[in-house]
């Protein structure tokens, strides 16, 4: 199966300015994104979609594969869609590049997820601890699933909700990897968005709403996406342990 994974990559962002090229531990934020997703031994390429002239210098510089993509694009999916049209493959698999913790475990749950033909859209979730600040987090979107491990639905608030204090609900976080047929990013980029998408500000409700399931395939390894100087400090601390 011909698979590709896209890091779609911009230099804006609005609470931590540059953040792609942020270096975390000596390297910038995107090199550990682009080596962790090139060790999948199950991906026939793997690109970076900018519409930066500075990333594209630098994934050039580091011998990166990528390709420019519009600066009308408003979304990571649309940045995909963009090089679905551009080269041919069965599955895009879409690893934000603002994701340093991302590992090879992560996009080989996601390859395994795709070889039902089956599946339009994949994802990953993975459990969170009892007593976890996530429970409460609306930052840390939460997944309910149903018995075959396809998403019901995407929530920032604390689904399911334990009305009798059981204590015993078990939460899952979901993770911002994705893996699409081409079909289903065609019909992505037609459809508005869609009113719970707009809600919660999570664009792959834009699929449920529309019809098209999400499978999600569970992985113990979890991941702190960066968005803020605090989030950098984390991750740096974290990859440094791990050396």
């Amino acid at each position: 199966m011909n698979i590709v994974a896209v890091i779609p990559a911009r230099m804006a962002s609005t609470r931590l300015p540059r953040k792609i090229l942020r270096e975390i531990a000596g390297r910038p934020m995107l090199a550990w994104v682009y080596e962790a997703t090139q060790r999948c031994t199950g991906l026939s390429d793997v690109i970076v979609a900018t519409d930066s002239e500075e990333i594209f210098a630098v994934c050039e510089k580091n011998g990166w594969h990528v390709r420019m993509t519009s600066p009308e694009a408003r979304s990571g999916t649309e940045r995909v869609h963009e090089v679905s049209n551009q080269m041919a493959a069965d599955v895009y698999v879409n690893v934000q590049g603002d994701e340093p913790l991302a590992r090879q475990e992560h996009l080989d749950a996601l390859v395994g997820l795709m070889q039902d033909t089956s599946i339009q859209v994949g994802t990953l979730k993975t459990p969170i601890p009892a007593g976890s600040e996530d429970i409460l987090n609306p930052n840390a979107v939460k997944v309910v699933t149903d018995l075959k491990q396809r998403a019901l639905y995407f929530s920032r608030a604390t689904i399911p909700f334990d009305r009798d204090k059981t204590g015993a609900v078990r939460y899952f976080k979901h993770l911002g990897f994705y893996a699409y047929r081409k079909p289903a990013l065609d019909q992505f980029v037609k459809w508005p968005e869609s009113s719970l998408e707009r809600s919660e500000r999570l664009e792959q409700l834009r699929f449920l709403e529309n019809g098209i399931g999400i499978s999600v395939a569970e992985t113990p390894y979890d991941t702190v996406g960066v968005d803020t100087e605090e989030d950098l400090q984390r991750v740096e601390k974290i990859l440094r342990q791990r050396r």
